[in-house]
């Protein structure tokens, strides 16, 4: 089977330890309890439900025709995301790296890869740069927030190292996807059309 294979089993093993030391090393930083607080933090804003509901509510109270394409083709990155990382998960079935026991967490499930935030964080973090471009001042954060919501899963120790790279591929070529698949402005009308008709007609 795909994970019976010996050079994977090397491979994950020494994923495991990168992940485990790089996580020792972290803890001992005078401010990991302040570093471990802000990791929780970043898990909640990038949190798959948390989008979903954030983003639908942003097309309706917005309402703005102007804003439709944006928000369309993201809200479709954002499905495909949810789809790809589903059936990854489902196929690899690999463990996390420890469960969580923080009731205060959203998620996560039992299995680690990919990691499901960063590919999202990252596919965020493209379509902002590269299909509907943000100013440049406004670059410098979403980035850093994209690469620190990565190193936020392991330092929760929610992924290992591999996990994040998958994830951060994943969310890269999802961006790919979503331009290749770009919807147009007619397009995107008709569907917040389709779901919401009063909405968007009223729109400014």
């Amino acid at each position: 089977t795909f994970q019976s294979s010996p050079a994977l089993k090397y491979l994950l093993e020494k994923d495991v330890q990168a992940s485990k030391h790089f996580v020792v090393a972290v803890s001992n930083l005078s401010f990991f309890k302040s570093l471990k607080i802000h990791s929780k933090f970043l898990e909640v804003s990038c949190d798959g439900i948390a989008w979903f509901t954030s983003w639908i509510a942003f097309i309706w109270l917005l309402n703005s025709k102007d804003l439709y394409q944006m928000q369309v083709n993201m809200l479709f990155g954002l499905v495909l995301d949810v789809v790809i990382v589903a059936v990854l998960k489902s196929l690899v079935r690999r463990r996390r790296p420890a469960a969580s026991d923080d009731m205060m967490t959203i998620g996560p499930d039992k299995f680690s890869f990919p990691s499901g935030h960063t590919s999202r964080a990252f596919f965020v973090l493209l379509f902002f740069t590269n299909l509907y471009p943000l100013h440049l001042i406004l670059f410098l954060p979403v980035a850093v927030w994209a690469v620190s919501v990565a190193i936020s899963r392991l330092i929760l120790q929610r992924h290992y190292i591999l996990d994040i790279c998958a994830g951060a591929f994943i969310g890269i070529l999802e961006a790919v996807i979503i331009g290749f698949f770009w919807l147009s402005e007619k397009s995107a009308f008709n569907i917040v059309n389709f779901m919401s008709e009063e909405n968007a007609e009223s729109a400014i």
